[in-house]
Parts: C-alpha cells; structure tokens; sequence
C-alpha cells in the first residue's frame, strides 16, 4: 500500500516547484505574451533575486557582504526590487533599438551575471553558493508533510495574488495600450501613445516578478548556486509559456506546472532505464523531451493550449480616446 504522507510530500514539492516556475512564467507573459519583447536572458533576472533576497535575509558571516537577517518578506521585496531596476536599467538602452537587440542583450546579462556569481566569492560564494537562507516554517522542517503543505499553500497564495493582480493589469488602460503596441506600433503611437515608455513599464515589472520567482525558490530550498541558473532554466521557462499559451495569464501557470510534470516524469524514467554511469549523458533527454512537446504544439496548436485570441483592429479600438 503506498505512503500517502509521502505521496503528499512529494506533491507538495511539486507543485511548489512548479509555481514557481509559474511566477517566473507570468513575468515572461507580461514581457513577450502581452507586449512582445523577447526576453532570453530570463537565468540572470531570477538569479538577481534569488542572490538580492538571500544577502538581504542570511545571518552575517564573516569574510562575506551581507548577511543583513532581515525578514524573509523584506528579502522578497528587495528581490523584486533588484530585478526590476536592472531590467529597468537593460530596458532603457535597448527598448529604442531593433527588437533583436533586446534578445542580444538580456542574453549578455544572464551570461554577466552567471560569471560574476561564479567569481564574486565575498558576495554571492562564488561556486559554492550561498546557505542558511531562511525558509518560510522553519520550525516544521524535521516533519516534511506539515513543511510541504505549508509552503505550497503560501506559493499557491502568492500565484493567486499575482494572478489577479495581473489579470487587472492587462484588462486596464494600460495592458489594452501594450496589447496595441505589440500588435501596431505606428497605429498606437498615431493615437498619442509612447511605446518606449510602455515597454520600459512592462519589462521592469516582468522582470520583476521574476525576480521574485528567484526569491521565493531561494528561500523554499534554503540553498542557492550559479550552476542553478544556466541557459536551460530559460528555455524551460519559454517552453512554459509556448506550451501554455502566449499572452494568456492561466495558460501561462498551465503550462508551467505540464512542462515541469513532462521534466520530472524523464527524470524519474531516466533514473529508472539507465544505469547510473550512464544518467549524467542520458539526462539531456529532457530537454529533448520537452523539444519533442515543443514542436507538436507548434504543430497541433500554434497558440498554445490557452492563446490569446484577440485581434488587432479590437486592441486598437480600446485604446482610442
């Protein structure tokens, strides 16, 4: 007869795995699904939260910066905080130039600050990382059911935060003109719209929120390190979002938590047909896994499970005066 304390634990980890991914997913939504900047260097902007809430939240330790022993709250603020200036900071030199610029750049910044964690030793460890972070229920660690189910309802509450907040954003004024500008540039800017000063708003706050995705994974498993944020967690992250549906906040959060299932199941079959010599080779079947998942539903459903389907003669009616 199965474990059913064990079976909830290890779905409680899932799920908060996989809305965190969620959180990080809704950003690249606000950014690409609602106003079509192509963000590749999404790594770096969840690891400038991830590293920002852990300085902010760890006890002080000698020979490293930091170690303010703040609030785990505050941690996630300055998280947010961090992110979004420097996506603010990329924004307002690249947003005025050919979209390819864009893609070139966030892409340079992950790859900048994946090296200066790895350097950087009196600040982020270097390769060794950063522990102690805080974790929300710390008390409740030596039983893993009551740890699990805690932070996943906090996780899920702060999805459902987001959710909302964001579902307000895009129905507002304001997500109707980013709609507009992503679909016709001239035609918004025709009706007295600035489409620079639109896109810098909606990157800085994509990223954010997945500034704060870093934050919230940091501070659940207690331990951060570069190798955590390499290239793959960006194409997780896009596939979520192709998978899910571009410009859809649900489809966003669906296909987080079906590209994380379709992730685990290969690592666990993996795990179970290959001998362990062989796992390390064997574990980029993964990211063949889920290119194979990619391309049917480029295939089969070109917009995802849940896309947008909006037209751009009605985004433009919206935002005329």
């Amino acid at each position: 007869m199965p474990d059913l304390a064990g079976l909830i634990t290890y779905a409680s980890f899932f799920f908060v795995t996989a809305l965190v991914n969620a959180i990080v997913c809704l950003g690249l939504n606000l950014q690409w699904g609602q106003t079509g900047l192509f963000n590749v260097g999404i790594a770096g902007f969840v690891a400038i939260g991830a590293y920002a809430s852990a300085l902010l939240t760890t006890p002080a330790i000698e020979g490293h910066w930091g170690g303010f022993a703040l609030p785990i709250v505050i941690g996630w603020i300055g998280a947010m905080a961090a992110a979004g200036a420097l996506s603010a900071f990329v924004g307002a030199i690249t947003l005025r130039l050919r979209a390819d610029y864009l893609a070139i750049t966030t892409f340079g910044v992950a790859v900048t600050v994946h090296l200066v964690a790895l350097n950087a030793q009196r600040l982020t460890g270097g390769a060794f990382g950063i522990g102690f972070i805080p974790r929300p229920f710390e008390s409740l660690a030596e039983k893993p059911l009551q740890f699990g189910v805690a932070n996943l309802a906090v996780v899920a509450a702060l999805v459902g935060i987001l959710y909302v907040a964001l579902e307000r954003l895009v129905r507002s004024p304001w997500g109707r003109v980013l709609r507009a500008i992503r679909e016709d540039e001239r035609a918004a800017r025709s009706l007295g719209k600035n489409p620079t000063h639109y896109r810098l708003q909606a990157f800085a706050l994509g990223g954010a929120i997945m500034g704060l995705g870093g934050a919230v994974h940091a501070h659940y498993i207690g331990f951060i390190a570069p190798e955590n944020y390499q290239s793959a967690l960006t194409f997780q992250i896009w596939a979520m979002l192709i998978v899910g549906g571009s410009g859809n906040n649900r489809g966003a959060i669906i296909g987080a938590i079906l590209i994380w299932a379709l992730w685990s199941a290969s690592g666990l079959a993996i795990g179970a047909f290959f001998p362990a010599e062989e796992q390390a080779r064997a574990a980029a079947l993964r990211i063949a896994a889920i290119g194979a998942m990619l391309a049917t539903m480029i295939v089969l459903r070109p917009r995802g499970l849940l896309g947008e389907r909006a037209t751009v003669s009605r985004h433009l009616d919206d935002v005329r005066p």
